[in-house]
């Protein structure tokens, strides 16, 4: 495992949201126990960034990863504006991952337009990245008109990637954002898909080789098949936005169960080496506690991807 980052994504919403205390501990044990990146979702509890601005004065060295934030719903000068506050905090630690959420989020909850998202994503970027590198944006675009300025002392630009699973994000998560960022992508899809599309956005635009963070559900079982049963039941929302549907009709793949990694630990360490050879560089583990005892599930999970990281 030794060119691929081991993370973990943190459940931060409904029943396991707990304290602000309870989820800055969930960071500082993530970070002792070998984990190269920590990745928190934004969706409907606490901030992701005020999370990882926070955790980054808890911890030293572990890679604060947002999975995702939305852009829709917040204007990229304030979004660059957060990001490099947080970057501030944590040292130079944040990986800012964004994504357009979808459209039942963004139009039928927030009463926004979801039209045009891949143009969206581009201006987005494009005025964020500014922000982040130079502190400051003159950008006139169809849908965003920008002029301004930060000033946030002593801190460098943080990496962006991007939630890209349609083509045209593909292109921008290679040729203007960092990387992507994905969720519900199967191994295959991602080989035969997704990394090379980003790879070649990435070099015919002249930029550095593409980071593709590549988030999965996992539990170490001697029952797989249940698990699967219990992952498909459990994850079933995923299955109904447009964007995942697509990627689990593209892997051949019924439900979001199908996607479980889960097994002993000869078969986890063999589906994240598989992740490996398919080009991903960074591996986010959404642990999915199966089981009578849920939290003994966990731990076991927790330490078998513990001890992949350190290798």
């Amino acid at each position: 495992m030794r060119n691929l980052q081991i993370g973990i994504n943190l459940g931060v919403a409904g029943p396991d949201a707990g304290s602000i205390d309870s989820i800055l501990e969930k960071f500082r044990d993530a970070e002792n126990a070998g984990f190269q990146t920590i990745g928190v979702p934004n969706i409907f509890s606490h901030d992701a960034l005020t999370l990882l601005a926070l955790a980054g004065r808890e911890t030293e060295r572990i890679e604060l990863s947002t999975a995702v934030v939305p852009t829709h719903s917040r204007h990229p000068l304030y979004m660059a504006q957060q990001a490099l506050s947080t970057q501030a905090a944590s040292k130079g630690r944040l990986l800012l991952g964004l994504g357009t959420s979808h459209k039942v989020v963004i139009e039928d909850m927030l009463g926004l337009s979801f039209a045009k998202a891949a143009l969206h994503m581009q201006e987005y970027l494009t005025v964020v990245k500014a922000l982040l590198e130079t502190g400051k944006v003159d950008f006139e675009g169809s849908l965003y008109q920008v002029r301004a300025s930060l000033q946030v002392p002593d801190v460098q630009p943080c990496p962006i990637v991007i939630g890209g699973l349609g083509p045209r994000m593909r292109r921008l998560a290679g040729s203007l954002a960092d990387g992507t960022i994905t969720w519900m992508t199967g191994t295959r899809t991602l080989a035969e898909t997704i990394v090379p599309d980003v790879r070649s956005a990435a070099r015919e635009a002249g930029r550095p080789e593409p980071r593709v963070v590549a988030g999965f559900p996992v539990v170490v079982t001697d029952d797989p098949d249940g698990a699967r049963t219990f992952a498909g039941k459990l994850l079933h929302i995923y299955g109904s936005l447009p964007s995942y549907r697509a990627m689990l009709d593209n892997e051949g793949a019924e439900g979001p169960g199908d996607l479980l990694i889960a097994g002993d630990e000869r078969d986890i360490e063999a589906a994240v080496e598989r992740l490996e050879s398919a080009g991903v560089t960074d591996f986010g583990a959404s642990i999915i506690p199966f089981g009578k005892d849920r939290g003994a599930a966990f731990q076991r999970t927790f330490d078998v991807l513990s001890d992949l990281a350190k290798r």
